[in-house]
């Protein structure tokens, strides 16, 4: 009976976790690098929030940053003290949010059918940046152990609510800080949940990821009229050749399958590209591009880009070119959470009970919070019930997802180990 009390709570509250989303929405968290200034407001708020509902004081651990106005990136968590102190049941959200994209000279934003900030509702369904990635982890963690402190009872082990910065550019300013100087506040025994990734039936716990390289090439020629080609070595051609090459090349080289991840191949593919020479009748004397490549495990990184200097050197001995390549990010794929993990087994048995449904583990091939953690040496694992949207215009939540997920994480707190 403990638990249909919970549940119910979460259910009469589902407007409330609405309102929740649209003050989150309101507040853009965007980071420097892509033009913003940084989280304060939206952490700000969330914490004055939990504390005006129960929570007990916030302990941060910020991240200085000279770039943004407040001169650091806020990480904080919260703490509902259970009947057994350690372990401990975490789960990680990220407050930081992608920019909408593209601004028109209307002041509209290019895909959207109204202001990403602004909360848009239509039934079940909530549009706006950030609402699934990552506020409906936010709001539904936080409804969850709300539902047990205000039914009087408390969680099994020790919850804790983290809330990081920096997700959404690498998380050096974020997770990746504090766990590098804050060694005591993790416990190898802990339960680490990271809702950031889903399937829209709920039944998929991501237990693995692909090992990941962000590749920008810098192709050099000579510059010339373009009426002149004989005086110029064209940089625009050779980087198109290279990419062509690359394109189909890495995917023949490394064409393994595992079906255990979505997608079960490796990834590689060709993103952005920047601006040469501003006007048609010039050859450009240098071209930049560069590759996204999500790579299953089975193969290493380094035998990835062994492969693209060679297909570089192929390049400039056949143009006259000389290439460049910088390794952007690189993240090495970490040993998986085993599927008979606590962790794994507490998610289950919740969604057994909750929803019904028998969940299978799954590997993806975008990185997320759990991964610094398995590279450390913990179980962690990546669920939560969302659809393909973030990262797109009109992102979207479905409030009864979000309240599910409530329902399971309530579930996951009250029964524990």
């Amino acid at each position: 009976m403990s638990f249909e009390q919970v549940s119910k709570w979460i259910t009469a509250h589902q407007e409330e976790m609405v309102e929740l989303q649209r003050e989150l929405t309101s507040r853009p968290a965007i980071g420097p690098e892509s033009g913003g200034t940084g989280e304060w407001e939206k952490a700000r708020f969330l914490e004055s929030y939990l504390g005006a509902h129960g929570f007990g004081p916030a302990q941060h651990h910020d991240c200085p940053d000279e770039r943004v106005p407040e001169g650091t990136r806020p990480t904080f968590w919260v703490t509902v003290p259970g009947s057994r102190p350690e372990p401990c049941v975490w789960v990680l959200s990220h407050v930081d949010v992608v920019p909408p994209g593209e601004r028109l000279p209307d002041g509209s934003w290019a895909g959207w059918e109204s202001d990403p900030f602004a909360l848009r509702r239509a039934g079940d369904i909530i549009v706006g940046r950030g609402v699934s990635d990552d506020q409906q982890a936010i709001v539904s963690s936080v409804f969850g152990a709300r539902a047990l402190l205000e039914s009087g009872l408390g969680p099994a082990n020790t919850v804790k609510l983290l809330f990081v910065a920096d997700e959404e550019t690498g998380s050096h300013r974020g997770l990746l800080h504090l766990l590098k100087e804050r060694q005591d506040v993790f416990s190898q025994a802990d339960a680490i949940l990271v809702p950031d990734w889903g399937k829209e039936d709920g039944a998929a716990i991501e237990v693995a990821e692909k090992s990941m390289v962000w590749l920008r090439f810098r192709v050099k020629g000579r510059q010339a009229h373009a009426s002149r080609p004989d005086l110029g070595i064209n940089s625009a051609r050779a980087a198109a050749w290279l990419v062509n090459v690359l394109d189909q090349g890495l995917s023949k080289s490394f064409d393994k399958v595992d079906h255990l991840y979505d997608v079960p191949r490796s990834t590689f593919e060709p993103t952005m590209h920047e601006a040469n020479v501003p006007n048609i009748n010039t050859i450009p004397g240098e071209d930049a591009f560069c590759f996204d490549c999500r790579v299953l495990p089975n193969y290493s990184l380094d035998s990835v880009l062994a492969f693209v200097n060679a297909q570089c050197r192929r390049a400039d001995g056949t143009f006259g070119t000389s290439t460049e390549v910088t390794v952007k990010n690189r993240q090495d794929a970490p040993p998986p959470t085993a599927p008979d993990s606590p962790v794994v087994r507490m998610l289950s048995r919740a969604l057994r009970e909750v929803r019904g449904v028998e969940a299978a583990t799954a590997g993806i091939g975008g990185l997320t919070l759990a991964s610094p953690f398995r590279e450390r040496g913990f179980s962690a694992a990546v669920w939560m019930t969302t659809g393909p949207t973030g990262h797109q215009a009109n992102e979207v939540c479905h409030v009864s997802h979000m309240t599910g997920d409530a329902q399971v994480f309530a579930h996951v707190f009250l029964h524990g180990f």
